[in-house]
């Protein structure tokens, strides 16, 4: 009977060592972490100390107003979802495999400005739209390779509209949220 309680004695000990361990060590990488966080410096504070010990402080004023300009275009220009506003539609030859197509698109672009220089430019728009569509064909159209290829057309078109007439070329990207042959 005293052997049992010995035994009892033993396995509770050994608990206890492995409960304390494991906190000892959890405390520890804890306190790594912290030191880690709260010690190490991001890299491009040390670059910025760097520049102020080589440069005068008028070039580190102008580094900054150039940051602050690049963090304010940032700010100012998130990217905005356009949806064009009634569904593309073209007629095709009979015999060309569909006899016509619908499109519904969304442009995903940079800014309100560039939504504001899409409404008011949508009529050249979708005319570039719809020459794109007719060129690509319904027999290619029906397959994946053709439909990348006319969201690249797409996308390009609608740049170089905005290319032309707004200055600036804002798209990102052309989603199709409808694609409908018959």
């Amino acid at each position: 009977m005293a052997e049992a309680q010995e035994k009892d004695e033993g396995k509770k000990s050994s608990k206890k060592m492995i409960v304390i361990i494991a906190a000892v060590v959890l405390v520890l990488a804890g306190a790594g972490g912290g030191a880690y966080f709260f010690l190490n410096k991001p890299a491009d504070a040390e670059h910025k100390e760097e520049g102020d010990a080589k440069h005068g402080k008028e070039e580190h004023k102008e580094e900054a107003a150039h940051e602050e300009e690049a963090d304010h275009e940032k700010v100012a220009e998130p990217d905005v979802y356009y949806d064009l506003p009634t569904p593309l539609l073209v007629n095709f030859p009979a015999g060309s495999g569909a006899k016509v197509i619908r499109i519904s698109l969304t442009i995903l672009t940079k800014g309100e400005a560039s939504v504001d220089a899409m409404k008011k430019h949508e009529p050249m728009i979708r005319n570039n739209l719809l020459m794109a569509i007719s060129a690509v064909g319904a027999e290619k159209a029906k397959t994946l390779e053709g439909k990348q290829e006319l969201k690249t057309m797409m996308q390009t078109e609608i740049g170089k509209v905005l290319e032309k007439m707004a200055g600036k070329n804002t798209v990102k990207d052309v989603y199709f949220t409808e694609f409908v042959m018959q």
